[in-house]
Formats: structure tokens, C-alpha cells, sequence
């Protein structure tokens, strides 16, 4: 796929990821991991991948949201071409907790182990790794927010990965894709199960997706030590040689719809971190 990504302005950028990945879209039965501390570093979406199962549900974006108007083009020289300058960049790009909002704090861990990624074993397991060849670098960071007000309390992480060619990226969220047809249960823990997932690929230019190069959309239920299910997200975006992600996963009194808002503007913030970063002057 090409690169098309425009630039991101103003708050319509949260507008569209929030609506547009889920307006009409066709889904794949899969899971989707919870606050991954075993995130999908192959986390790939191919929008050439066969769809089934029932549609995810979502919004639409708002009558008074408008695409950008220029093609956002990185500046060769600050595309990251070494592990530290992809390290540099991810570590720049990818939310801690106060980026997600003021009262989120820090999991524990509160980040991954350098120089690795989590992979979807053949047994349906997460599990972290070494990056593999053609990753530059891949951070992921947990946070949470405490039960309050009513509520439980929600965990989320937030991925960066560089990758050193945009074929490289690409096939990251093309193997998403795939990985909720082949494991539609998945398990990031031994007591922890992320059952009816439902995926979506959305490449640029599709469903008045203006936002990256490509995108994907996982939804399902998270479901602790055989407790309720809860509602869970997982969304990933492209632009250039970099992907992002972040997962969120509710507990009582979350909807999915505030999920989903809540994924959305973290992922919009972290597309236009890689724009101000990659962007000449």
C-alpha cells in the first residue's frame, strides 16, 4: 500500500478515528489483547483480507468534520534509519500516563523490555520477544485508571514501533489482520481471555479514512479469571514507517463507546506526534 497519510489538524483528527474506523465495517471474528503487556507487535492489517462475522458497531464522525487538505510527506532526513534513532522516536511517540489524561497513572510494569515486541504464538498466546529483523524499535507503555466515581477502573497501553522500510510496516498490520482469523481467541495471560473479536482494515482513502496510511480495528470482550466480560479495544494506524496501537480494556460501569473515544484521542495524538517529528520545517 502507498503512502498517502495526511497530516493531522485540529480535532476532527480525533472525530475521524473515532468514527470512521467503525462506520460500516465488516468484521473477523478474533481477540484483542487487553492492556498488552503482550501488544501485537505484528499487529498488521491487510484490507485484502477476507471479512466475516457480524459488523462492529461505532459512530459516526460529526457533520462538521473535514479531511486535511495537503498529503503529510516525512523529511527524508528524519525518516530513522538506526535501532537508537527508531528507539528515540518511538520513545517520543508512544503515551505515558499523563498523556492519556490527568488521572491515569502508571501499571506495573510501566513499560516493556527494550529490544522487544510481543508475538502471537501458534498456540494463541502472547508473548514477548526480540524485535524481529527490520524493526528498528518497538515501546509499549501501561497505564491505568483507578476505579472511581461509579466505575472500575480501565487499562490501557500504547505501542510504537519503527520499522526500517514502509514494507516493513505494512506487513505489521497486514499479520493483524490475519491473527484474528487464525486465534479469534487469544490469550495475553494464562488467566486472561479476549474472546468474540471482530477486525476491521481500513486502508487510506476507504470509508473517508483520511488519517493514516493504513488502519485496523479489533474489538471483543475481555474476560479475567473466568470473571464478567468487559468491553475491549484495540486499534492500529501506519504512517510511513511507523506503526502505533493502543489497547483499552473496561471493567463495570465502562461502555464501549467510551472506550472507544478514549482509544481514539490516544491514538490521534500519537499520528500527530510522528507528523511534528517527521515533518521538515
Amino acid at each position: 500500500m502507498t503512502s498517502n497519510a495526511h497530516g493531522m489538524r485540529g480535532s476532527w483528527v480525533t472525530l475521524l478515528v473515532a468514527g470512521t474506523l467503525l462506520a460500516g465495517c465488516s468484521a473477523q471474528g478474533t481477540d484483542n489483547q487487553p492492556s498488552r503487556q503482550s501488544d501485537s507487535p505484528s499487529a498488521g492489517t491487510s484490507p485484502r483480507a477476507s471479512a466475516s462475522s457480524s459488523p462492529v458497531s461505532g459512530e459516526t464522525p460529526s457533520a462538521g468534520a473535514s479531511a486535511a487538505s495537503s498529503v503529510f510527506t516525512p523529511d527524508a532526513s528524519l525518516v530513522p534509519r538506526t535501532s537508537k534513532d527508531g528507539r528515540r522516536l518511538a520513545e517520543s511517540v508512544v503515551l505515558a500516563p499523563a498523556g492519556w489524561g490527568r488521572s491515569f497513572v502508571a501499571q506495573t510494569p510501566a513499560g516493556s523490555t527494550p529490544g522487544t515486541w510481543a508475538v502471537l504464538n501458534e498456540d494463541c498466546r502472547w508473548q514477548r520477544e526480540k524485535v524481529s529483523r527490520g524493526v528498528l524499535a518497538s515501546t509499549s507503555r501501561y497505564s491505568r485508571l483507578p476505579a472511581g466515581g461509579g466505575k472500575g477502573a480501565v487499562r490501557v497501553t500504547a505501542v510504537a514501533t519503527v520499522h526500517a522500510s514502509v514494507l516493513g510496516a505494512d506487513e505489521q498490520l497486514s499479520t493483524t489482520l490475519e491473527e484474528v482469523l487464525r486465534c479469534p481467541e487469544q490469550r495475553p495471560r494464562s488467566d486472561e481471555r479476549i474472546t468474540g473479536l471482530m477486525s476491521l482494515g481500513t486502508p487510506f482513502g476507504a470509508r473517508e479514512q483520511e488519517y493514516a496510511d493504513d488502519s485496523v480495528l479489533e474489538a471483543g470482550d475481555y474476560v479475567e479469571n473466568g470473571g464478567a466480560a468487559q468491553p475491549y479495544r484495540w486499534m492500529v494506524a501506519r504512517l510511513g514507517t511507523v506503526v502505533v496501537a493502543v489497547s483499552v480494556t473496561g471493567s463495570k460501569g465502562n461502555t464501549a463507546q467510551e472506550l472507544q473515544q478514549l482509544g481514539s484521542k490516544a491514538l490521534a495524538q500519537m499520528l500527530t506526534r510522528i507528523e511534528q517529528r517527521l515533518k521538515g520545517k
